[in-house]
């Protein structure tokens, strides 16, 4: 049996994208009766730890420079490693590489240095090629959790109107730059009807958002981060998100969405999901106005744009790209050094 290491990071400013990710490969690497020990960093999040303690899955504190990582690779007695990190110095995968270990890194558009054996980028429209390694490019490979997976309609969504939209609004495990109440403010703006559901990441944002006063015929329900959201959002109209790795699950699901970018890092991918009409764009965060507030109104009153969002999103995503990248990383990981 293979044993897998992880190093990824999540917290206050990082956000858990990485962590989301990593923990829907490490779900299917268990599955298929590797194991998986996560070397992370979580800055404290409780969200972020509970991922990891409701799977079972072990977790050490990263080491600080590249001998200590070598080290706990040949203390845990890993196979490989995975490697989902924008801060991570090149050095610490050269130095696992070095150990006849392959490295996988998941990676978003810029490689920051990294070296590795596979390069995993589940971006939209990306491209990865690199001589003498394995590149894993686009939505085929987009890393989803089971939680996600499980939910994925049979058929695309068709939307009638023929009752009051459901909107789910999140920003992460974390909501680091405040998203969520300004997205509220745009919501009771529309003056359209609709029952959102709007995640809270901290006490701060949930008396923020509880400041927000929703207009005749519309419903907040605030709440906590919660591992219910995938059912929620199944059960949702519309959903209300950054663009970064949620995206993809939204995609999977069929679920129309509206969508903002709140850090650069974002821009690249707004673009392209905009571009191709698996979304609907709303803009940057901290610059939305009235253009923001017509999209909102469009998507909450017509349903047959929702039906043709979904369609396209549902279309892009099949939810199988985590079989792929457990494939070809345990085929390296299995082989004789």
């Amino acid at each position: 049996m293979a044993i897998v290491g992880i190093r990824c990071d999540a917290g206050a400013r990082t956000g858990v994208g990485h962590l989301v990710r990593c923990v829907a490969l490490a779900e299917e690497l268990v599955s298929r009766g590797a194991g998986v020990v996560f070397l992370s960093d979580l800055g404290g999040v409780e969200w972020a730890e509970a991922q990891l303690t409701q799977r079972g899955l072990s977790w050490h504190p990263p080491p600080a420079d590249a001998a200590g990582l070598v080290a706990a690779v040949e203390r845990l007695e890993l196979d490989a490693l995975v490697i989902d990190s924008y801060t991570l110095p090149p050095s610490h995968s050269v130095a696992v590489r070095e150990t006849g270990r392959p490295v996988l890194a998941i990676v978003d558009g810029d490689f920051r240095g990294q070296t590795a054996d596979i390069y995993v980028d589940q971006n939209l429209d990306s491209v990865v090629d690199v001589e003498g390694a394995l590149g894993l490019a686009g939505l085929d490979y987009a890393l989803l959790r089971s939680s996600v997976r499980s939910l994925r309609p049979l058929t695309p969504p068709v939307h009638t109107g023929s009752r009051t939209p459901k909107v789910v609004a999140f920003f992460g495990g974390t909501d680091a730059y405040r998203a969520a109440p300004e997205i509220a403010v745009l919501l009771a703006q529309t003056g359209a009807p609709f029952e959102a559901t709007i995640i809270g990441a901290n006490p701060s944002l949930r008396d923020e958002l509880h400041a927000v006063v929703p207009t005749e015929g519309q419903r907040f329900d605030i709440i906590a981060p919660t591992d219910d959201l995938p059912k929620l959002l199944s059960e949702a109209d519309l959903a209300v998100s950054a663009s970064g790795t949620s995206t993809w699950e939204l995609l999977c699901l069929g679920l129309p969405a509206a969508l903002v970018w709140v850090v650069d890092n974002q821009i690249l991918g707004y673009d392209r999901t905009i571009a191709r009409g698996y979304g609907a764009g709303l803009g940057r965060l901290g610059h939305l106005g009235a253009d923001a507030v017509d999209t909102l109104r469009h998507l909450l009153t017509d349903a047959a744009a929702r039906t043709d969002l979904a369609q396209r999103a549902w279309s892009a995503v099949d939810g199988r790209g985590v079989e792929r990248v457990a494939e070809a990383l345990l085929v390296r990981a299995e082989s004789p050094r």
